[in-house]
């Protein structure tokens, strides 16, 4: 009996009546020839390679691909009992395992399978029919087990994308009904929790509004706990009274000493409305710029600004900025996903004029109308071309009119 190439593993396992890939690992060249026998007589369409030993095995599994099935004997050169099963699901975990016992090895076999193997078969009593059953239930069993692990992973992000949408995004904080503030957040096609986009809106006891958009560089749940922690310190910065530089100082801090990784930044935006409601008073570090709408126009305001939160720590300045408005006037903020979808061939992007025309043809809408339908025109045109790749956190913001 020749080693065969052992076929590639790759995707759905295969239907019963598709040949199947078998890897035999026994030492005893009798019993190897006695299942070639028996494969031969099996209805049970099938590529056998032998390997004498695990480690073997191994080095056919490291060259080219194991087995969608291991006929495992528990008595190698190189390992015993359950010993050689822990090995072998260690070297070849995406692969169904049969362990081959003998007379007296019932009780191991049923040990095997507790340990992780699919099904054990007993050299003894082998026969065609039997041999072809076990291969069969052994796949079959191991599609169930990767369907199960794949439901649970999915309930698990849910649950995780659960607690981090709560921290990320929580509800303003507003002590009455004089200000205004529609939100809106759409997670990225790419990513399978939410990312490091966050948001916040307060209100104090003096009755200013205070706000912030941010965005943590990166994707994945490191990033998004990092977001969860620079909202939290940024909402008690607030309650505590710290403003302007002096907040994005204490957030930097607060960055460098929670990150794990050095190359970890964030950007943000952070704005202060005073109740007299003559002006907005801004402080940027290294965010995009926003959008003004006053007089049924949208025009662009990006004031000057500071280096991103954890580029150079501790030698970054910024400046606040004041923006005075009108009774009419909202401030709409966001994340730079709003804008940096790829809208045509070639990585054409929407950019912020595409993304200021698209605001512009929409000037006469609502609040929530005018934030939707944005977000969903900037969401169809990237659609042809993937998608959007980046989170989307928009805060739209105004001072409610008074009779």
């Amino acid at each position: 009996m020749g080693r065969a190439p052992v076929p590639t593993q790759g995707g759905d396992l295969p239907a019963t009546e598709q040949e199947v890939s078998l890897l035999l690992i026994e030492d005893d060249a009798g019993d190897a020839l006695l299942f070639e026998e028996v494969l031969a007589d099996a209805e049970l369409p099938a590529r056998l390679t032998w390997c004498k030993s695990l480690a073997e095995a191994e080095a056919v599994t490291e060259e080219r691909g194991t087995g969608l099935c291991v006929l495992l004997d528990l008595h190698l050169p190189d390992a015993q009992g359950l010993a050689a099963v822990r090995r072998t699901l260690s070297f070849a975990p995406e692969a169904a395992v049969v362990v081959l016992t003998g007379l007296a090895d019932g009780p191991t076999g049923l040990a095997a399978v507790a340990e992780g193997a699919e099904d054990y078969l007993s050299k003894t009593q082998l026969t065609s029919e039997g041999l072809s059953r076990a291969v069969r239930y052994a796949l079959q069993r191991k599609q169930v087990q990767r369907a199960t692990a794949a439901l649970q992973a999915v309930r698990l992000r849910a649950q995780e994308n659960t607690r981090l949408e709560r921290g990320l995004l929580p509800v303003p904080l507003l002590r009455g009904d004089d200000f205004s503030v529609v939100a809106r957040y759409e997670p990225g096609r790419t990513h399978g929790v939410l990312g490091g986009d966050f948001y916040d809106v307060v209100q104090t006891e003096d009755g200013s509004v205070h706000s912030v958009v941010g965005d943590v560089s990166g994707h994945g749940p490191v990033e998004a706990a990092l977001g969860v922690c620079l909202r939290v310190a940024w909402r008690a910065a607030v309650m505590s009274g710290r403003t302007g530089p002096d907040q994005l100082r204490l957030l930097e801090e607060i960055l460098a000493a929670e990150r794990g990784e050095d190359q970890l930044f964030a950007t943000l935006v952070s704005c202060v409305f005073p109740p007299d409601r003559s002006c907005v008073r801004v402080v940027r570090a290294g965010h995009p710029g926003m959008m003004l709408r006053a007089g049924g126009r949208v025009t662009w305001y990006e004031p000057p600004g500071g280096m991103a939160l954890g580029f150079l720590p501790g030698q970054a300045r910024w400046s606040e900025h004041t923006l005075p408005i009108t009774p009419d006037t909202s401030l709409v903020a966001f994340t730079d996903g709003l804008f940096e979808g790829r809208t045509g061939p070639g990585g054409q992007r929407l950019g912020e004029d595409g993304l200021l025309g698209a605001a512009q043809r929409h000037a006469h809408l609502p609040p929530q109308e005018f934030v939707d339908t944005v977000v969903d025109e900037v969401s169809a045109a990237a659609a042809p071309y993937g998608g959007l790749s980046d989170d989307i956190a928009v805060l739209h913001m105004n001072w409610e009119h008074t009779a």
